[in-house]
């Protein structure tokens, strides 16, 4: 057994001891093996539902198999990864967390990983009891299950002073997405809780950050469940592109994971002539699929976001938030452009509320006397969401 007190604080270029909390997808089983061939020790959690699936387990059964062989370039392995059986419910991560700890003597890094997609329109996952069963699942495979992970590692890292929490989410944190309305909240919630922690743990030299890929990185590398699609969903968002046909159309593309055809008789859109307030029922079964897609698509999908988390995790001082991959980046930014514009419309709306007058309101007056809201007519130095300085 490893003695913790005696360990040394591991710097971002020696080993460090990373515990994933969902190791079966593409990209952990990828990110294990960098982590491993750079001399890291991986605690790997196994959620029961996704290691007794032959297809989902298939390639971390295969690196385990890499870390018992003879290869020189496997030398070492299986002496440095730990895999263990973890729902994500709070006794099992608190087990997991006890035996990383006792197994490698501490935890430098804890990746919460865990993702899940549950695809259906607000109205969609609101039909019947088994719909409205996939909210709640939705939040406990993507927030409470990594919730219980972090309040689990906790202890450790102030006892260490010294740790990193990442939590790998998607776009989706930024970008609301139709047909996706679940899993982007379960997103949000999880970055708003991480957000909060990063403040109540920095006083022990705990770092936070929050990893951003595209969403396709996280849905296309998990559990993709989708909902009865209601008639009156069908083609409703003919100018944007349908989630959920991006998603079937991926599956389909082969036989093991297509989804299976709803009858033309029941497909055909509803229309609003109906007054009844009960609740229109969906074509179909509830579905779930792994998506497989070729080992080369995969490697180019996740190569991006593998890096940044190598290169992220661990760091002496890392960012906040991290958007993985330039088109990650322009959809935010578009967004936050949008959001800033929307603020600067209705200024007038939000500061006719306050009650106490600022520089800021004065300064707002001007510029809608003048016509020009650029600082240097308004005489602010701090742009069009600048602070507000606190009444005298």
């Amino acid at each position: 057994m490893a003695d913790e007190e005696s360990q040394p604080a591991a710097t971002h270029n020696s080993p460090r001891t990373w515990l994933i909390t969902s190791a079966l997808s593409p990209l952990a089983v990828r990110l294990i093996r960098q982590l491993l061939s750079h001399g890291d020790y991986v605690i790997a959690c196994l959620p029961p539902h996704e290691i007794d699936h032959e297809q989902r387990s298939a390639e971390f059964r295969e690196l385990i198999g890499e870390c018992k062989s003879t290869r020189k370039d496997r030398e070492g392995w299986k002496h440095r990864i730990r895999g263990i059986r973890c729902d994500g419910n709070m006794s099992s991560c608190l087990s997991a967390v006890a035996e990383a700890v006792t197994v490698f003597g501490r935890i430098d890094i804890l990746l919460c990983c865990r993702s899940e997609a549950v695809v259906g329109t607000v109205e969609e996952l609101s039909t019947n009891l088994h719909t409205q069963s996939l909210v709640r699942q939705q939040f406990e495979a993507m927030f409470f299950s990594q919730v219980n992970f972090i309040k689990a590692t906790l202890p450790v890292l102030r006892r260490q002073h010294t740790g990193h929490i990442i939590a790998l989410t998607s776009t989706c944190g930024h970008l609301g997405t139709p047909g996706l309305s679940m899993f982007s909240a379960a997103t949000w919630g999880l970055e708003g809780y991480c957000d909060s922690l990063a403040y109540e743990v920095a006083p022990f030299n705990i770092k936070v950050t929050i990893v951003q890929p595209n969403m396709e990185i996280q849905s296309l590398t998990n559990r993709l469940v989708f909902a009865p699609q209601m008639p009156a969903y069908v083609d409703a968002y003919p100018t944007a592109p349908n989630v959920r046909d991006i998603l079937v159309n991926v599956l389909n593309s082969d036989p093991e994971t297509a989804i299976p055809e709803v009858p033309d008789e029941v497909a055909t859109p509803s229309t609003p002539g109906s007054m009844s307030l009960e609740p229109e029922l969906g074509r179909g079964e509830i579905v779930s699929r792994y998506p497989k897609l070729p080992t080369h698509a995969l490697d180019k999908l996740v190569s991006e976001t593998v890096h940044a988390l190598i290169a992220v995790g661990g760091h002496e001082n890392p960012p906040s938030r991290h958007l993985v991959g330039a088109e990650a980046a322009l959809a935010v930014k578009e967004k936050l452009k949008t959001v800033t514009e929307e603020m600067e419309d209705f200024v007038d709306a939000s500061l006719a509320v306050d009650i106490f007058e600022s520089e800021l309101k004065e300064e707002a007056k001007r510029a809608k006397k003048t016509g020009d809201k650029s600082p240097q007519a308004t005489g602010s130095s701090q742009g069009p969401s600048g602070g507000c300085e606190e009444p005298r």
